[in-house]
């Protein structure tokens, strides 16, 4: 990969794409068409609404004269940063926790990182000993422990 697209590592490629086409004054449409590819699908990977393919970014860094592999990189940094956010998106178990522990929120959009302290207070205040056992495991003993003597 291109020393200049290590900064990029995690942003769409199809962000860097057109910061790059841009950069050299080349026009979306005509690039697309010069290396095979529909404006249309070369549009929603500039805008970042698709993945870019092994096979096109290929087509690409050779159209731009790049390091071979530079854009297949950027896709994968970006991937890997899409799964690292989806995995921080876990939950606990809902089962567990009755619905009127939270009867003035909606489960299903908590955000259980942003809103820790809260939920944590809420539910050794108010919960059963099952729901704070599971507190305690999503959380970790440590978190619960700053969060209630704070």
């Amino acid at each position: 990969m291109d020393r200049q697209f290590e900064k990029y590592k995690g942003i769409h490629p199809g962000f860097v794409l057109e910061r790059e086409l841009k950069k050299r004054s080349i026009k979306q449409r005509p690039f697309a068409l010069s290396i095979a590819e529909h404006p249309q699908s070369f549009n929603a990977i500039i805008k970042g609404k698709r993945s870019l393919s092994t096979a096109l970014a290929l087509k690409i860094e050779k159209g731009l004269d790049l390091d071979e592999g530079t854009f297949v990189m950027l896709q994968a940094y970006y991937d890997i940063k899409k799964e690292k956010e989806k995995q921080l998106k876990l939950t606990p178990n809902l089962r567990i926790l009755r619905k009127s522990l939270f009867w003035d929120t909606d489960v299903d959009r908590i955000d259980w990182e942003k809103q820790a302290k809260a939920v944590i207070e809420r539910v050794f205040e108010r919960g059963n000993n099952d729901e704070k056992e599971e507190m305690t495991r999503f959380y970790g003993q440590a978190k619960i422990q700053s969060v209630l003597a704070g």
